[in-house]
């Protein structure tokens, strides 16, 4: 028979656990604004979060300087879309505050003309 305490725990890796358990089922993010370029910053140094998760704990942890959302995803070594859930809670809690990228400009008349400048002077080199 297999032992109940190989099925969730692997001796290298240590204890695994599901992504479905961080998010507590959340599959999609709430904030539609949150993208991978997003920035963070913790807003509030030396407050616990009140979330028991150690997930939040790092995440407060790493955002001390300004980070993006797949900064802060490659560093906790889990998916883009958790990691937006995860920081969407905390900007929720008010723990973190949040930057997200100016849209890119509308195609217009002024962007082909700074498009044919940028091809005239390389066809002069």
């Amino acid at each position: 028979m297999n032992d109940e305490r190989e099925s969730w725990y692997d001796e290298e890796a240590g204890p695994l656990v599901r992504l479905y358990a961080v998010t507590r089922g959340r599959s999609g993010s709430a904030r539609p604004d949150l993208d991978m370029l997003t920035l963070v910053v913790n807003a509030s140094v030396g407050v616990q979060p009140r979330r028991p998760e150690p997930e939040y704990a790092d995440i407060l942890r790493l955002s001390r300087t300004s980070l993006s959302v797949a900064e802060l995803a490659a560093q906790l070594n889990l998916p883009l879309t958790s990691t937006k859930i995860l920081v969407g809670d905390l900007i929720d809690d008010g723990l973190l505050k949040f930057r997200s990228p100016d849209p890119a400009p509308a195609a217009g008349p002024g962007n082909t003309e700074l498009l044919r400048a940028v091809l005239k002077g390389i066809q002069a080199i």
